[in-house]
C-alpha cells in the first residue's frame, strides 16, 4: 500500500522510538524510508555582536547544528540498514518544521509521513502547539502517528 515514508525524526527518544517502529513498518509493507531532520535558522541575535556580524559565530552555529543533525540521521539510517531497509536522509533548515516536514513529504514523493507524537499537555500545548497537530491540520498525504 505504502510504497516511500517520510519519517520526521529530532533524537528524541519518543522520535528514536518512532523510527524503530517505521522501520519495521516499512520492512513489512516492502516500502522505503526518507530520514527528515529539521533544523531552526541561526537566531539573528547569535549573528551579531553590537551590530558588528561575525562569520565564525555563524560558521561554529552552523557545524555545531549540522554535525547534531547527522548524527541524529546516521543513526535512524543504522536501523534500517540493520533491517535492510532503503532509505535516504532529508536535512532542512527552516523555521517552521511542520512546513518543512509537508515540503520533505511532498518533494521526495512520499504516500506517508510516519511520525512521534511528543505528547505536550497543558499550557505549554496550548502556547507552544505540536508540529505534529500541525501536520495532521496541514499535509495532504497521509499521517501515521505514532505514540
Amino acid at each position: 500500500m505504502f510504497k516511500h515514508i517520510l519519517v520526521p525524526t529530532d533524537g528524541s527518544p519518543l522520535s528514536q522510538d518512532a523510527v524503530i517502529r517505521a522501520v519495521a513498518f516499512a520492512r513489512e509493507a516492502g516500502a522505503r524510508l526518507s530520514f527528515c531532520h529539521v533544523e531552526p535558522p541561526m537566531p539573528t541575535s547569535f549573528g551579531s555582536l553590537a551590530g558588528i556580524t561575525s562569520a565564525t559565530i555563524e560558521q561554529e552555529f552552523h557545524a555545531k547544528v549540522d554535525g547534531r543533525a547527522q548524527d541524529i540521521l546516521q543513526a535512524a539510517e543504522q536501523v534500517a540498514a540493520e533491517a535492510g531497509v532503503p532509505c535516504a536522509r532529508v536535512l532542512l533548515v527552516r523555521s517552521k518544521p511542520h512546513e518543512a516536514i509537508i515540503e520533505a513529504a511532498t518533494t521526495q514523493g512520499c504516500d506517508l509521513i510516519f511520525m512521534a507524537s511528543h505528547g505536550r499537555r497543558g499550557v505549554t500545548a496550548l502556547l507552544l502547539g505540536s508540529e505534529t497537530q500541525k501536520v495532521l491540520t496541514h499535509s495532504k498525504i497521509p499521517v501515521l502517528v505514532y505514540r
